[in-house]
């Protein structure tokens, strides 16, 4: 009796290397994704890697009113917010998974 509990303690300490293994391939995979942020009319779009690092911004030169600067800072807002909720989504559905029925996740 013994001998069969220490091996299936030694069976799920290897699914739960196996699985942090996958999970970690599968976060590698997703921060090296590019997610791109689009301000409405695409005057503004924000290029982010999967762990949230700004890669790159593209501003559209007639967004630029010398008049209207808070019109321009509310494009960048929209597109930068806009990239970071698809990280979101993505890593949710990419990684909600590992978290399902862990207490606190």
């Amino acid at each position: 009796m013994r001998g069969n509990g220490m091996g299936n303690m030694q069976q799920m300490m290897k699914q739960a290397q196996k699985m942090q293994k996958k999970m970690m391939a599968e976060q590698e995979e997703l921060n090296s994704q590019e997610f791109v942020g689009q301000a409405p009319d695409n005057m503004v779009s924000a290029t982010f890697s999967g762990d949230k690092k700004l890669k790159d911004l593209k501003i559209n030169p007639d967004a630029v009113d010398p008049d209207d600067v808070d019109m321009l800072q509310d494009l960048v807002l929209a597109a930068v917010n806009d990239g970071l909720q698809q990280i979101d989504s993505a890593t949710e559905k990419t990684m909600g998974k590992y978290s399902k029925g862990i207490p606190g996740m």
